[in-house]
């Protein structure tokens, strides 16, 4: 039953993404499954729920066209009325008097006043239709940027990129990451204005970047917040201060900017072009030094930033080079955020020479015991997987399994008790095993 509630919220919070964004994230999702033989429960999850949300979308009923704006083409969620008698709502028909106009934009006739009058009726008969048809009515004030939102920003953008006072630019940014984390609407406006980015990073552009950690932590969360707005993520990542900046901040500045940077180039890597930008920009080596060093909340954008960039095969290797193994394996013997560690230990362990440094870091023990305690089926089926690999590359690892299953039989009670995967895959451990070691006995 709690999963049923938890899988219907998920497609409610996707009732309201466009098609396009839900199709860029299945085929992200699907491209992950159909390119790694081991891909996860979680990636088959995530691809059906954007494919129950792609489907939800398509069978959605169209709103009567009396509940449409005129303007924006949308289900009007302040609905007002003009003396004209036409309906309209209230952030758009406002927009079009702040913009000069003193006319009906339906009739066209010129309107004796301006005054908008609740279309509260109309807005009844909206909520019941959106409730009769499982949709639920977004706040009236969401999604709308007005001229006077825009003016207000340019003049925080305006004192960020001319004014030499640093607590003014400081307040102004504070501002602006407010801002951008409250109303999402706005973070749009950067796709609208192609310099506001450079506007906005202009205190970071000259001297050392943490000479203000105050300030360069605010514009670098900013940074975090509009790049979650999928139109921003190429305008960002192709401007050639944001990248070098994101980087620079990994290493430098308070926690909080450098969990934000991590977080920041997470975001951005969701398209794939970007992937490219960001590895030349070397990111991955403080990345991986900052799931090391981090505190939790550090780690966990770290983790999810390198995960993100090693859906790339080819950037494996960098990952493995720059010495992310020895720093997952010391997360996971030490029992932290173990089910994103082993994630990150699965994708990565596809390459030969993290296998390599994973049998120094004497991972077979390491993840039998993990199978041993009382973890979750995910971080059992990661275990397993990895273990599936390491078997098929090293004999001698296959032998300690088979130690070790001689005595407390930790696989063979997997491949009765685990998820499908996981038993699919204890099942063929076992069965090497047996073909290998048939007879033998323990030392």
């Amino acid at each position: 039953m709690a999963e049923s509630s938890k899988q219907g919220g998920r497609l409610q919070a996707l009732a309201w993404v466009s098609a396009d964004e839900l199709k860029r994230e299945l085929q992200r999702r699907v491209n992950c499954i159909v390119e790694d033989a081991d891909y996860s429960i979680e990636d088959t999850d995530e691809a059906m729920h954007y494919l129950s949300a792609l489907k939800d979308l398509k069978l959605r009923a169209t709103p009567p066209p009396e509940y449409v704006c005129p303007l924006s083409h949308q289900l009007m969620k302040d609905p007002v009325v003009l003396v004209s008698g036409q309906t309209y709502d209230r952030p758009f028909i406002e927009r079009w008097f702040k913009i000069g106009n003193r006319t009906c934009p339906e009739t066209k006739e010129v309107l004796s006043n301006l005054d908008l009058i609740p279309n509260l009726l109309m807005r009844e008969h909206i909520s019941l239709w959106c409730k009769e048809h499982g949709i639920e009515l977004p706040d009236k004030d969401q999604g709308i940027i007005t001229e006077a939102d825009r003016d207000h920003f340019n003049s925080l953008l305006q004192i960020l990129s001319s004014n030499d006072d640093v607590p003014e630019k400081i307040k102004a940014a504070k501002q602006v990451r407010m801002l951008t984390k409250q109303f999402p609407s706005l973070r749009a406006f950067f796709e609208e204005d192609s310099v506001a980015v450079t506007k906005l990073l202009d205190p970071l552009m000259s001297g050392n970047v943490n000479d203000h950690p105050k300030l360069q932590e605010e514009l670098i969360t900013t940074v975090m917040n509009i790049s979650l707005h999928d139109a921003n993520k190429k305008l960002v990542a192709t401007n050639p201060v944001v990248i070098p900046l994101l980087v620079e901040s990994l290493t430098s500045g308070t926690l909080e900017t450098r969990s934000n940077s991590a977080a920041a180039l997470c975001a951005l890597s969701l398209l794939e072009s970007n992937k490219c930008i960001i590895m030349k920009a070397g990111a991955l080596e403080p990345l991986v030094k900052l799931l090391d060093e981090g505190p939790l909340l550090a780690m966990k954008d770290a983790a999810a930033a390198i995960y993100s960039l090693s859906l790339v095969k080819e950037n494996r290797a960098i990952a493995v080079f720059e010495g992310a193994i020895k720093v997952i394996m010391k997360k996971i013997t030490g029992r932290i955020l173990i089910d994103k560690m082993l994630v990150l230990l699965a994708m990565l362990s596809s390459y030969d020479k993290a296998i390599e440094q994973m049998i120094k870091l004497d991972a077979v023990s390491c993840l039998l015991s993990i199978i041993k305690e009382d973890t979750s089926d995910n971080s059992k089926e990661h275990c397993i997987a990895i273990l599936h690999t390491l078997c098929y590359n090293d004999r001698t690892r296959l032998q300690e399994m088979w130690r070790d299953e001689s005595v407390k039989g930790t696989i063979a009670n997997l491949a009765l008790n685990g998820t499908t995967r996981a038993k699919r895959k204890a099942k063929e451990i076992v069965e090497r095993i047996d073909k290998y070691f048939s007879g033998a006995q323990t030392s």
